[in-house]
């Protein structure tokens, strides 16, 4: 691998910021690939223009003035012989505002709007004057636009990319061909490469989009069998390690059955057998466990974990919030103290002394069950006899994550038995790709009783209306959920932010008691106004995003999600998720700002067509390509970088053909494969 800083202008700080990105060397970065490209390369009439079109126009600025619409907004007329468009700036400067001159020339790039009163408009678009004789610059080459961070500008990483792109040039550095002539499509690496990331004029862009493009093939066939592979690899070195053979006869799980007030539905009965069966056995379990919100995979770890702790044991529960991982530990202890077993948590924000005690006891085995997040694998924490691990909301964390868990629980000769649970929609397919060093379990039903939710969707000019039904569902003693996108109000995206939606609905429903929960929140704050909502004592919870998983209140049967515009579909279904967990009917709001783009129109016409996640992961892959389905990029986690399973399934079902054969009589290269495509995740393999 080549080192970053042997491209011009890439210092320690551009290093840092790529790193971030998961991009450690030269060759990551010639494999980050572009997510879509924009046409910069013609100028176009602005009254060819359409809604959603992203164009580059040239034009007269006719008038420009600041306007209060809410807020202030900055609002310029452009017009060429054919037409006029708007632009809209929510943010500027005086000093701005001063260059609009009525008469000016300049071009602009930019996604076309409809606004609210029928004229198209460009919100914020990328625009320079320029003198009347001067000609508008146009590209040569589509331009890409590349998945990057917050800190790390387009600009900045198109420079980086092309500084790749020359060294890639050099004779010296191309880039090893790997797979055999009859896998390539007729073209080399180093060309497919090149053209991925600067597709000249003459490319069919449709094709290249949509998969079909011989250039893209090369890569996404290669990149599929580089999965493949690695996690064959992995699949084999489980099944040389050893585990503790822990006896099927659990009494613990029997005695605490017979003392809960509901019985186990045929799916929870079949899963425990199975997970129950792989803990008998010598090797280490690697077992994923799919359920829909609400299907029961808590009593099912539970099961699990009784087994190890009955057999003398430890076991741990990881879990990706710590609003998650105390309400986990209130709802085992009630389950379990009873019969004598003491629970534990272990977080980031514990206090210093409670943390030692934790770590303490945790050392000596005198717990037998721990609740902790990403803290349970931090190097001060030493297991005694750990056999048992349950990882909740596997697409919060990475393949390196939970295998550093494992590792840490290693006894001798022995690593514990893993349980790998996720409520996040994933299609068959594609769970057995992304999770093929593991077994496969589902929970394909719903505790009895449960019903279906109700969704409807309002726009924002009905906000009065909803207002109203909150009100009288929490005086008729229900409880509700209020989810907005961001904590703080922002002038760069048109949506309400939590801490505004609570300080508005406290005037306009005082009779309610309200309380607000986000990410920015000490952890005993949010603890507490979760424990106040557990308790009935708030009404009315103003939340973003971090309810989304695992928060249960059986009485919360309204959600009201503003902007749900904004939101993913898998994410829209979690959120949906935490109401409906009672008998009692309940009913989800999503609340959109019109006009709504025709992705975002399909994302809400499908949530209410639909409860069941399965179908809604077959609507959202897609929409959006099983890259991008569990969301956020985490180290360690397997994801996409070119390949689209629901697209490129024949390729995939070719490289499945192959992989063993080539893995077996091309060991090398088959290794090198995994590394060009892993990069520095491949060490996961070897933890």
């Amino acid at each position: 691998m080549t080192e970053l800083t042997h491209l011009r202008g890439v210092g320690t700080k551009a290093v840092e910021r790529l790193s971030k990105l998961g991009l450690y060397s030269v060759e990551d970065l010639l494999f980050h690939f572009p997510l879509r490209y924009k046409d910069r390369t013609h100028v176009r009439r602005i009254a060819d223009l359409s809604p959603g079109d992203e164009a580059l126009i040239e034009g007269r600025l006719e008038s420009a003035r600041i306007a209060y619409e809410g807020r202030r907004v900055l609002l310029a007329s452009i017009t060429d012989t054919s037409a006029t468009i708007q632009f809209r700036f929510f943010y500027f400067s005086q000093k701005q505002f001063a260059f609009f001159k009525p008469g000016a020339r300049l071009y602009a790039f930019g996604e076309v709007r409809k606004s609210r009163r029928g004229y198209y408009e460009m919100i914020h678009p990328e625009y320079r004057f320029i003198d009347y004789h001067e000609p508008v610059p146009v590209e040569k080459y589509y331009t890409p636009v590349y998945p990057t961070t917050a800190d790390l500008h387009q600009k900045s990483l198109y420079r980086y990319i092309n500084e790749a792109l020359l060294w890639l040039s050099d004779p010296a550095n191309s880039l090893e061909e790997l797979l055999p002539e009859a896998w390539n499509y007729g073209i080399s690496m180093q060309q497919a490469i090149q053209l991925i990331h600067r597709p000249p004029l003459e490319t069919d862009m449709d094709s290249l989009m949509q998969g079909e493009h011989v250039a893209r093939k090369r890569l996404v066939f290669e990149e599929l069998l580089a999965n493949i592979l690695s996690l064959k690899k992995l699949r084999a070195q489980s099944r040389a390690e050893k585990a503790i053979q822990l006896n099927t006869e659990c009494h613990l799980f029997k005695k605490l059955a017979k003392t809960l007030s509901f019985s186990l539905t045929d799916a929870q009965h079949r899963v425990i057998q199975e997970i129950s069966a792989d803990l008998s056995r010598p090797l280490p379990m690697m077992r994923l466990l799919q359920g829909d919100v609400g299907a029961g995979k808590t009593l099912v770890a539970v099961a699990a974990m009784l087994q190890a702790v009955e057999a003398g044991y430890q076991a741990a529960m990881m879990v990706p919030t710590e609003i998650l991982a105390e309400q986990h530990r209130t709802n085992l202890r009630k389950m379990l103290e009873p019969l004598g077993i003491h629970i534990c948590v272990l977080l980031g924000s514990q206090k210093a002394a409670e943390k030692r005690a934790a770590l303490k006891q945790i050392r000596h085995g005198d717990i037998p069950i721990i609740i902790g997040t990403h803290a349970l694998f931090q190097e001060a924490v030493h297991f005694a006899n750990l056999a048992m691990i349950v990882v909740d909301e596997q697409h919060r964390f990475g393949v390196h994550q939970r295998l550093l868990l494992r590792q840490k629980g290693a006894n001798n000769e022995y690593l514990p038995h893993q349980l790998i649970m996720t409520a996040t929609p994933i299609p068959r397919s594609l769970a057995m790709t992304l999770y093929a060093d593991l077994d496969y379990s589902v929970l394909d039903s719903l505790p009895p009783g449960r019903q279906k939710i109700k969704t409807v969707a309002i726009p924002n000019e009905r906000r009065t209306e909803v207002i109203e039904h909150v009100r009288a569902a929490c005086l008729h003693g229900a409880q509700v959920y209020w989810v907005c996108a961001l904590i703080e109000e922002s002038e760069s995206l048109d949506c309400q932010a939590a801490e505004q939606s609570f300080e508005m609905l406290k005037k306009l429903i005082p009779e309610i008691n309200i309380g607000l929960v986000h990410g920015n929140m000490d952890a005993q704050s949010k603890e507490q106004t979760m424990g106040a909502f557990r308790e009935a004592s708030i009404q009315l919870l103003v939340a973003t995003t971090v309810i989304e998983v695992g928060v249960d209140i059986p009485n919360a049967t309204l959600m009201v999600i503003e902007n749900a515009e904004r939101f993913g579909l898998a994410q829209l279904h979690q959120l949906r998720g935490r109401i409906g967990r009672g008998e009692k009917q309940s009913s989800c709001v999503l609340m959109y700002q019109s006009p709504l783009s025709g992705d975002a129109e399909r994302r809400i016409q499908a949530m209410r067509e639909t409860n069941d996640g399965f179908e809604i992961a077959k609507e959202d892959m897609r929409q959006r390509g099983p890259g991008e389905i569990l969301g956020t990029r985490q180290a360690g986690q397997l994801c996409f970088r070119v390949a689209n399973l629901s697209r490129d399934s024949e390729q995939f079902q070719k490289a499945l053909s192959v992989a063993e054969d080539f893995r077996k009589q091309s060991p090398e290269l088959a290794d090198k494969i995994v590394a060009r495509w892993l990069g520095h995740l491949v060490h996961y393999a070897e933890v």
